[in-house]
């Protein structure tokens, strides 16, 4: 019987938002494991005791990431983690999306200001100011360009925290197309989804935001899913990868392009795809034989 950590993170007193965690705990156990869920950073925690350690929310991650990094190693290490600590390692910082491009995939234009850089800011087009680490739409917000000085703020927060930004042009399709996810599992395509536009004009950087709003069923098409194993294939090393989601959106030529890949704890969104749950839970077992 194998032994599953679902790697979670620690919500405190309030219940935690992985809505897939409990579904996902049944069904391997049902199969035959033995599955539970574990905060990375659970104190004792015996990471050497799993046959597999599946990193699947722990969104807490960019806020601590020193210590996240630190925990990959040492589990790395000590248990088969998935996805590979390497793939960890490349994904937390999105100037992946330049490897991506280097590669020929499109992506979304990107430019980067570390701290100590100027301000230089779009003056011509909405843009969108957001971190090279970070999740659930944390310090991101979009920018017309009389928000100059609002935006200049922003990177001034983020860099004293230690932040890079990146900036983006806004896709404008997105508040009539939305962003569409593909989600892969043991390296086939599972199921995709779309969702509406997460930056609201006007919204604060630092408000909270909802993540996947809107959120529906998607049949991807013939140039999505081309683009998204494009993507998955340009991953450096070609590693084996147990789960993924590519987020895309369609860019100014009509054609789709990436605007994150999601190596490290992406939303699997199993309470809108029921019907995957079968697959995962296939999936999960063969690595963890």
């Amino acid at each position: 019987m194998p032994r599953i950590a679902l790697v979670t993170y620690d919500s405190g007193p309030e219940p935690g938002k992985d809505q897939d965690l409990p579904l996902l705990v049944r069904a391997l156990r049902d199969a035959g494991a033995e599955a539970v869920a574990v905060p990375w950073d659970a104190p004792g925690a015996d990471w050497g005791g799993f046959d597999l350690a599946v990193i699947r929310s722990t969104w807490d991650y960019s806020w601590r990431a020193g210590e996240f990094a630190a925990w990959v190693e040492r589990c790395g290490t000590l248990t088969r983690l998935a996805n590979p600590p390497a793939v960890v390692r490349w994904n937390t910082d999105k100037r992946y999306l330049g490897d991506l491009a280097a590669a020929g995939v499109p992506v979304v234009p990107t430019r980067y200001i570390a701290p100590g850089e100027p301000a230089d800011l779009p003056a011509h087009h909405e843009y969108v100011v957001k971190p090279t680490s970070g999740a659930g739409a944390r310090f991101a917000a979009r920018y017309t360009h009389d928000e100059h000085e609002t935006a200049v703020r922003q990177l001034k927060r983020m860099h004293a925290e230690g932040f890079t930004a990146m900036v983006q042009p806004y896709m404008r399709s997105i508040d009539s197309a939305g962003e569409r996810a593909l989600q892969f599992f043991g390296g086939r395509l599972l199921h995709a989804s779309r969702k509406g536009a997460v930056l609201a004009p006007g919204t604060p950087y630092d408000a909270d935001k909802v993540a996947h709003p809107d959120l529906e069923t998607w049949e991807p098409t013939a140039a999505e899913l081309d683009v998204a194993e494009r993507a998955l294939a340009a991953v450096p090393g070609q590693p084996e990868l147990l789960y993924a989601r590519v987020d895309l959106v369609t860019g100014p030529d009509g054609q789709p392009c990436v605007m994150e890949l999601e190596l490290i704890e992406p939303n699997l969104f199993l309470w809108l795809h029921p019907e995957s749950v079968p697959r995962v839970v296939e999936a999960v077992l063969a690595a963890a034989g």
